[in-house]
């Protein structure tokens, strides 16, 4: 039982730095001394109303003597608002000393990762990929100008010889003796008589003669 109720917790960890807390520690001192100046003005403003009456009632050492406590005052108040101009000061480099930290573990964070990267992909890697990739839009760019008809005519030529060779190639091969039947085939044709395209001439008297014996006379 008491190992139960004496077994403690994990405390959770303070996100509260030492330099969290001096800024507030200077900040509180710094809002005291402000109030401490409001109260001395208020003062300062009624000494100066007492010693503007004792003056009317003719009591010029008692007046005197208060005007001398009301300049000790401000004397002290000079004090107190150099003070506070130092606080200030010091709490602003504290905060932007906190600033620089911060600054400092992103710029540590960002190095090793950095670094991580790099021991991932050397300086050689990186000049082999540039290189196929100036490689690769310089073939782009020689497809292109292909492409948007950048050829000369004996390049169209060299392309349509390369063309009809490529064709030539793909077509299946024929039989020899299928090349010479084609071969006899033609010399048949050559050797056939020609039709006459027009008609004996002859035969073209004969039928204009008669076409006339036809035709009754007027």
């Amino acid at each position: 039982m008491g190992a139960l109720f004496g077994k403690s917790k994990n405390k959770p960890v303070s996100r509260v730095t030492e330099q969290d807390k001096a800024v507030l520690q200077l900040k509180q001192q710094r809002d005291k001394l402000k109030q401490y100046q409001k109260k001395v003005q208020k003062q300062l403003e009624r000494e100066r109303l007492l010693a503007k009456q004792l003056l009317s009632d003719g009591k010029k050492e008692k007046a005197k003597l208060l005007l001398k406590k009301k300049k000790y005052q401000e004397n002290l108040m000079d004090k107190t608002e150099n003070q506070i101009d130092n606080i200030e000061r010091m709490v602003q480099d504290l905060e932007y000393a906190q600033i620089e930290v911060q600054v400092v573990q992103g710029l540590q964070t960002g190095n090793e990762a950095l670094a991580k990267i790099h021991r991932l992909m050397s300086i050689e890697d990186v000049e082999r990929i540039m290189d196929e990739t100036a490689d690769s839009i310089e073939y782009q760019r020689e497809i292109d100008e292909l492409l948007s008809g950048a050829l000369t005519q004996e390049d169209e030529e060299d392309v349509l010889e390369e063309l009809a060779q490529i064709m030539k190639e793909s077509l299946p091969e024929v039989p020899v003796e299928m090349e010479e039947e084609e071969e006899m085939e033609k010399e048949e044709v050559a050797e056939l008589p020609t039709v006459p395209s027009q008609e004996p001439k002859e035969r073209k008297v004969k039928t204009e003669t008669k076409q006339a014996e036809m035709i009754p006379a007027s």
